[in-house]
């Protein structure tokens, strides 16, 4: 199932510099490894923003669930959720 998820990221202001250096470490290791697996299918930035918006191929919402809330950023985000549906008057076939 396609979902498209956009989140804003929020780090505080005052989290040491070291600490969320780390944090980014981590949140670019495990997001790199979701891209490689095919679940992360896509990642774009916001232009203007430390915001993203992403397409998920995952097998059903508690899976979605699952890595986002394994994200290390996780606690730093705004996240919105859109289930997607292939529409009926798309050409592509290799996109659902």
């Amino acid at each position: 199932m396609l979902y498209h998820v956009f989140m804003d990221v929020k780090i505080p202001r005052d989290l040491p510099a070291e600490e969320a250096a780390e944090i980014i470490a981590r949140e670019r290791a495990y997001s790199q490894a979701l891209q490689r697996s095919g679940k992360w299918r896509h990642i774009w930035r916001v232009a203007g923003q430390y915001a993203n918006v992403s397409i998920f191929d995952v097998r059903d919402n508690a899976e979605l669930h699952e890595i986002l809330s394994g994200l290390p950023l996780f606690p730093f985000m705004d996240i919105e959720v859109t289930p997607l549906l292939r529409h009926p008057s798309a050409i592509r076939e290799d996109d659902s």
